[in-house]
């Protein structure tokens, strides 16, 4: 039989469209639209302190020299929002001064020293901090200072450092590591360049498990449970339409291996693949238990209390089990299901998932590939957990690499794994926890670590693959498991319709492609691309149009679309790359911009979005790109160019 639930009024905002929630839009707002999915370009990035060498030297970061004084460490244009920024910096160090260019101003926006992280305006407590981490056996202290405020921007947006990244000697007041996570936007959001004061006051509502359970709800509640290995358990069947707002569990048995061993399994509207199936130590957000770790809507406490409070909306049915896959019975005090009205477009929205999950082991001389999904949606959790082969060695240093609709280039990095959950000097201090994330764990190692990613979530319209390093560069014997939650659907909405490549002359010749430009030139080379792939050489041929100079080509798509990608393949040996577009004869905005480099690996996909107004109704587009001076040279190259349609 339906529950009738209390009635709730969703906030859903005209902007949802663009995948943003309106400059009003509090905390609870955000995370009640998690399962809206974006169906136009909205694209995360990420800039930061990697070793272009592939490597463990994440240091030496800067983009370029803006004034004497000012390095460029993040720059791009067009509409957009950054979300996360971490800096790293020995205490030894002078206290840099951070700038924010917003909107191509000459002044900075804002300006603040990584001291001032959690104290000064926008940068303010509980959405920004910092920390200082342990003197570590002569190896710390280090001062990591992290924000989750939004920053918003029309127009582009450029921050730079008045103290040079270089170096990792603490005692000639070296090393700076960091990075910054944004989204970027296929039109202008009309957003105001300040952070809502109800932004800032959180400190209590984050601390809240499930912040749609202050709205009206029904309880579903389960008590002394007792689960003999290998046995399954139905606990929970809801007919008809509703969310989930929260999961908890309490039970006195909480250890690694209950963690473990009980798995939950979650069916949402008759799909014979469950939505949610995993260890409840990685469903709770902790797959060891030595410590609480109590996030924003994951934790487990020592108490025995664990809650996941993501919005989980389905439209025709739910399905809740447990089952014990380990060798003793588990003995579960509570289990509370909590359910409220759906109000949401299911058209508009994905199903809370996670992906396969990734049993312990160890790949050699690879990334763990912890995650691959075929879909649409958005990746909104990380949880990993990591083995050493034996006590007491480092094993924070693999880099995170998110790959999203099958770029080459990964969209989101991290210099080491601890940066990726915003800490910055190993897991050597379990546990360490803010509201977006953290670890759990002995000393180095093991650890399982936690990211939500709320604000900054990665959306995708084919897919996601999710891999991290074992060790410096897979160089240690590690044994990873862990899980990627996401809100999704089975269908990609990105279609490719065409590929122009240089090294083909029939592909040249197909599309009309035509370089004009005295000192346009043709090189061939072989390379890599950097993150995971880097072992895969790739011969090809690149144009370079030169200054003065622009290239022209036609290419097909359908005529029923919303929106059209173009995925570039270039040589990124030199960095600031900028292009003018023109879609049969029509300027687009912003510019086509790529201000980072790396002259090792060279190869890079980086893409631009064309807004459907120039697309829809049309079976082809001819293209000009025509390459802009900036920073003293035109730097741009074209080795192949892939095109999509968004599908209505």
């Amino acid at each position: 039989m339906k529950r009738i639930y209390g009635k709730i009024v969703f906030m859903f905002f005209a902007s949802l469209a663009d995948g943003l929630f309106g400059q009003s839009a509090s905390m609870v707002e955000r995370i009640t639209n998690l399962p809206v999915l974006d169906r136009n370009g909205i694209k995360v990035g990420y800039e930061g302190s990697i070793d272009k060498k592939g490597k463990n030297e994440d240091w030496n970061w800067s983009l370029y020299q803006k004034e004497e004084d000012e390095w460029v460490i993040f720059d791009v244009k067009g509409a957009g929002c950054i979300y996360n920024i971490v800096q790293h910096r020995y205490l030894s160090c002078s206290n840099p001064l951070f700038r924010f260019y917003l909107d191509g101003d000459t002044l900075p926006t804002y300006s603040l020293q990584l001291s001032e992280f959690g104290e000064k305006y926008p940068f303010v407590s509980p959405i920004a901090n910092s920390y200082i981490g342990p003197l570590d056996s002569g190896r710390g202290p280090i001062r990591v200072a992290r924000s989750f405020i939004p920053i918003y921007y029309n127009n582009g947006c450029r921050i730079t450092t008045d103290v040079k990244l270089e170096g990792n000697d603490r005692e000639k007041g070296e090393g700076g590591w960091g990075h910054v996570i944004y989204h970027s936007f296929v039109c202008k959001g009309g957003m105001k360049t300040f952070v809502l004061k109800e932004e800032l006051e959180m400190k209590q509502l984050l601390k809240r498990h499930g912040l749609m359970s202050c709205l009206s709800s029904v309880s579903m509640v389960k008590d002394s449970l007792h689960l003999c290995p290998g046995q399954k358990s139905s606990l929970f069947y809801e007919e008809g339409s509703g969310v989930i707002s929260s999961v908890s569990l309490l039970s006195g048995m909480v250890d690694e291996n209950f963690l473990h061993d009980l798995w939950i399994r979650i069916s949402f509207d008759n799909h014979q693949i469950p939505d949610i199936n995993c260890p409840v130590g990685a469903f709770f957000g902790n797959s060891l238990g030595y410590n609480d770790t109590e996030y924003l809507l994951m934790g487990v406490l020592k108490s025995g209390f664990m809650y996941n409070t993501f919005p989980m909306p389905f439209w025709k049915e739910m399905k809740l089990y447990l089952e014990n896959r380990g060798k003793k019975t588990l003995v579960i005090d509570n289990v509370k299901v909590q359910l409220v009205d759906n109000g949401y477009n299911q058209e508009q929205c994905g199903y809370f998932r996670n992906t396969s999950y990734y049993s312990r082991k160890h790949v050699c001389a690879t990334d763990s590939k912890i995650a691959q999904i075929r879909g649409f949606g958005k990746m909104v959790a990380a949880h990993v957990t990591c083995y050493g082969e034996r006590p007491n060695i480092i094993t924070c240093e693999g880099d995170v690499r998110v790959y999203i609709d099958g770029n080459r280039t990964p969209k989101v990095e991290s210099d080491g794994s601890e940066s990726y959950v915003c800490f910055g000097w190993g897991f050597s201090t379990p546990p360490e926890v803010h509201p977006f994330g953290g670890y759990d764990g002995l000393k180095d190692n093991p650890w399982s670590m936690t990211r939500l990613c709320i604000n900054d979530y990665y959306p995708f319209y084919r897919g996601l693959e999710f891999n991290i390093e074992s060790g410096e560069y897979n160089n240690q014997y590690l044994e990873h498991e862990g899980t990627i939650f996401y809100y999704g659907k089975n269908t990609p909405i990105l279609a490719q319709t065409d590929c122009l490549d240089f090294s083909s002359e029939l592909s040249v010749r197909q599309h009309e492609y035509t370089v004009v430009g005295k000192e346009s030139w043709v090189q061939s080379f072989c390379g890599c691309y950097e993150g995971t792939y880097d072992k895969d050489s790739i011969f090809a041929d690149v144009v370079y149009p030169g200054k003065n100079g622009f290239s022209e080509f036609i290419v097909r798509i359908e005529p029923d679309n919303n929106g059209v990608r173009i995925r570039r393949m270039s040589d990124q040996c030199h960095g600031r790359q900028c292009a003018e577009v023109y879609v049969d004869g029509q300027k687009v905005s912003p510019v086509w911009y790529v201000a980072d480099s790396n002259p090792f690996k060279r190869w890079l996909d980086d893409e631009y979005e064309i807004p459907s107004s120039l697309t829809q109704g049309k079976e082809k587009l001819r293209i000009r790109i025509c390459p802009v001076e900036v920073g003293g040279g035109v730097f741009w190259s074209e080795a192949k160019y892939t095109v999509f349609v968004y599908q209505r």
